[in-house]
C-alpha cells in the first residue's frame, strides 16, 4: 500500500453511516431543520380573487336588457289578464279588451322605434312614462267604469255602442302603426327643433290621406276606448283634453316643418287635412 491509501475499519464505517443517516433525516424532515422558515398560509381572499359581479337593476330608467324584458313581461301579463277577463267575464268584456289594447299600444310604440330609429331607442319609447296626466286620464277612465258598473251594472252591458267603440279603437291603432311604419326614420316621439340630414317630408301612403296620422291614430284610439267602456264623463273629458293637446302640438310642429321644408309643406297642408275634429 502507498501512503495515500486509507485503511478501512468497521468503526469508521459505522460513524460515517450514522452521520449520513442524520443528515438525510434533517433534509427530509422540515420540522427538524432549524434554519428552514415557513410562510403562514394565505387567506382565502388572498389565494382566490373572486370576479366582480355587477348587480342587475330594473326600473332604473336605463335602456338595459333587463329593463326591456321587465317592461315587455308586464305588458304581456296585462294583455294576458285582459284576454282572460274578456273570455271569462262577458259582463265586463270591454274592460278586458281595453287591457289588451293598452298593452298592444305601448308594445308597438317600442317595436316601431327599435325598427326604424334605433339611435333614439330608450325605455321612454314604450311611452309608459309619458306623463302624469296620461296616467291620471287612464286611472280616471278605469275608475269611472268600475264605479258605474258597481252602481248601475246594466249601463255597462256590452252592446252596439261598445262594439262601435272597439272598432274606432282598432282603427286608431292601425292608423298610428301604419304611420310609424310608413315614416320609418322620419318618425319621432319628440318634435324636432332642427332639421337633421336625411329628414324627409313624407306625403305618400297614409300621409296622402291625412296630415299627422299618428296623432289621428292616438286621438281616435283614446276616444274609442272610452266609447267602448261606455264612460260618458271620461269621453267628454278626453275629447276636450285631446283637442287642446293636439291643437297646440300640431300648431308648433307645423311651424317647424314650414321652416324645414318651406313652400312644399305649405302646399301639402293646404290640400290634406288632419281628420281630427276642429283641427284643420
Amino acid at each position: 500500500m502507498t501512503s495515500t491509501d486509507t485503511t478501512f475499519t468497521p468503526a469508521s464505517h459505522s460513524a460515517s453511516t450514522s452521520e449520513q443517516a442524520r443528515n438525510h433525516i434533517m433534509a427530509s424532515d422540515p420540522v427538524s431543520t432549524r434554519n428552514v422558515t415557513t410562510n403562514p398560509p394565505k387567506s382565502v381572499t388572498q389565494r382566490t380573487q373572486l370576479p366582480q359581479v355587477s348587480t342587475a337593476t330594473i326600473f332604473d330608467g336605463r335602456n338595459t336588457p333587463q329593463n326591456i324584458a321587465s317592461y315587455g313581461f308586464f305588458l304581456g301579463v296585462l294583455a294576458g289578464a285582459g284576454a282572460l277577463i274578456a273570455y271569462t267575464y262577458p259582463g265586463v268584456q270591454q274592460l278586458g279588451i281595453f287591457c289588451v289594447a293598452l298593452a298592444v299600444f305601448h308594445q308597438m310604440e317600442y317595436v316601431a322605434t327599435a325598427m326604424f330609429n334605433p339611435n333614439k331607442l330608450s325605455l321612454d319609447s314604450f311611452l309608459i312614462n309619458h306623463s302624469a296626466h296620461y296616467h291620471m286620464a287612464h286611472a280616471a277612465g278605469l275608475a269611472e267604469f268600475l264605479i258605474e258598473y258597481w252602481l248601475f251594472p246594466n249601463w255597462k252591458k256590452p252592446g252596439l255602442s261598445s262594439s262601435i267603440g272597439a272598432a274606432v279603437l282598432v282603427i286608431g291603432q292601425a292608423a298610428r302603426t301604419v304611420a310609424m311604419f310608413s315614416a320609418k326614420s322620419n318618425f319621432s316621439h319628440h318634435i324636432a327643433d332642427r332639421k337633421v340630414p336625411g329628414h324627409q317630408l313624407v306625403t305618400t301612403g297614409i300621409y296622402s290621406i291625412m296630415r299627422h296620422p299618428s296623432y289621428f291614430g292616438f286621438y281616435w284610439w283614446a276616444i274609442g276606448s272610452q266609447i267602448m267602456l261606455l264612460n260618458p264623463i271620461s269621453l267628454a273629458a278626453f275629447a276636450h283634453i285631446l283637442y287642446r293637446f293636439f291643437n297646440d302640438r300640431i300648431e308648433y310642429e307645423e311651424y317647424t316643418l314650414i321652416k324645414f321644408f318651406g313652400e312644399s309643406y305649405v302646399q301639402y297642408r293646404s290640400r290634406v287635412g288632419t281628420l281630427i275634429p276642429l283641427i284643420e
